[in-house]
């Protein structure tokens, strides 16, 4: 008796094949994980301009820094510091 393969048959089967929740669910963890390691980029570009001789390239630096702490989100703080300890930065934020 030969078995019928149906769509429901094969993703029972085959745990590399997802639903779509399952797909909306990575896609929305993939762009949380993006964002976040963007705000820790930003900071640590911020961080490079404190170690130039300009006394104003550092003063733009630190209000730079501020504004960024300001303008993120709470929610991704967390993850934020995470990407800050990888990429050696010196901030770490209060969440």
């Amino acid at each position: 008796m030969r078995k019928s393969f149906t769509q429901k048959n094969i993703l029972d089967q085959c745990p590399l094949v997802k639903s779509k929740t399952d797909s909306n669910e990575l896609k929305r963890r993939l762009r949380h994980w993006q964002h976040s390691r963007s705000w820790a980029r930003l900071i640590c570009e911020a961080e490079k301009m404190w170690s130039l001789e300009s006394k104003e390239l550092k003063r733009l630096g630190a209000i730079e820094l501020m504004q960024l702490q300001n303008e993120m989100p709470f929610n991704v703080r967390k993850r934020v510091n995470f990407w800050l300890v990888r990429y050696s930065g010196a901030t770490r934020l209060e969440y």
